[in-house]
């Protein structure tokens, strides 16, 4: 069994574990919207990010084969419009939870 001295375990005791500071909600914003998907990604969320990049791309091709060429263009890609306003509000969302909770903690 190992044991510390007294310098190692006030060492020990002075490290803080702190986790970096999350990044601003409103630039995860801002990359949600530019980027999509991307803002989960900076959210440390990249699988959901992926996720919604691939619902996003399959509803819209699946809107636009089901649709009619008479109906408008955001028309005809609604579907993906729909994840891609779910994926910019969920990003925004998990952002702003992180940054209240850093925010509270300190």
């Amino acid at each position: 069994m190992m044991t510390l001295d007294k310098n190692q375990t006030s060492d020990l005791n002075n490290q803080k574990t702190t986790s970096p500071s999350p990044r601003h909600p409103y630039l995860i914003l801002a990359i949600a919207i530019l980027f999509p998907g991307v803002g989960q990604v900076m959210n440390s969320q990249p699988a959901r990010g992926l996720v919604m990049l691939f619902f996003m791309l399959t509803l819209g091709l699946i809107t636009y084969k089901v649709s009619t060429p008479e109906i408008s263009l955001i028309g005809r890609f609604a579907g993906g419009i729909f994840i891609y306003a779910v994926a910019i509000m969920d990003a925004y969302k998990w952002s702003r939870i992180r940054w209240n909770e850093h925010q509270f903690s300190k």
